[in-house]
């Protein structure tokens, strides 16, 4: 099942693309512009995690927190156009995981939303053993098979095939695979999974120059054909 984060900024251009980054990627997002209405929202739909601006109408970020801690302990990032380092020691005080100043990548967004999930122990489940067409991934066993045949991959190629059979029919950015590969993603080498695409397809495909399985999604990176 999906995740839920509550987005809440008064600044309607940034929430439209933080919530097009996080809907990318799976999750569900609730959309508040102020603290109040982010208070109504968490005890609504009580989100797996908050993206909260401090500098907002009505109730601020600050005053949100000191009421929803009384509640519930959702994880919160912070987002601030502050840099003085008192505003930033006061959030995780009041009890924010993490924080981001603007403005900011939205990949770096989505790389923090990650780990906060992971260090709070609410990542998504993983299911060990992963299906579509021919092509069937054990992660517990380290296995593939194409038909009955094991193919022996590499940790890069095997880490790579199991994000894209994850989400058979979704484009990922090599950008998104490279993140999933090594945990952080450096821009500079996102060409390597080019590399590991085309070792990859010499594996699993009957045809390598013509993929059955794994298709190139022109200006965007690739996807696992759903079957």
């Amino acid at each position: 099942m999906a995740k839920t984060i509550l987005v809440v900024d008064d600044e309607t251009r940034l929430v439209s693309v933080v919530e097009a980054y996080l809907e990318q990627e799976g999750y569900k997002v609730v959309k508040a512009s102020n603290g109040r209405e982010a208070l109504f929202a968490a005890r609504q739909e009580k989100p797996d995690l908050i993206i909260l601006d401090i500098m907002m109408p009505e109730m601020d970020g600050y005053e949100f927190m000191r009421l929803h801690r009384k509640e519930r302990e959702t994880p919160i990032i912070l987002l601030t156009a502050k840099v003085e380092d008192d505003d930033k020691v006061i959030g995780l005080e009041l009890g924010a995981d993490d924080y981001l100043t603007k403005p900011f990548r939205p990949r770096e967004l989505i790389a923090r939303v990650r780990a906060v999930l992971r260090r709070t122990g609410i990542a998504e489940p993983r299911a060990q053993v992963l299906r579509e067409g021919n092509i069937t991934l054990d992660r517990e066993s380290h296995f593939v098979k194409v038909g009955e045949d094991f193919v022996d991959l590499t940790p890069s190629e095997f880490d790579l095939l199991a994000a894209l059979l994850s989400s058979p029919g979704r484009a990922f950015s090599r950008l998104d695979l490279l993140d999933r590969l090594q945990g952080t993603a450096f821009e500079g080498y996102e060409r390597t999974i080019d590399v590991h695409v085309k070792n990859l397809r010499a594996k699993i495909e009957q045809d390598p120059r013509n993929p059955h399985y794994i298709e190139t999604v022109y200006g965007v990176g690739y996807r696992f054909r759903r079957e």
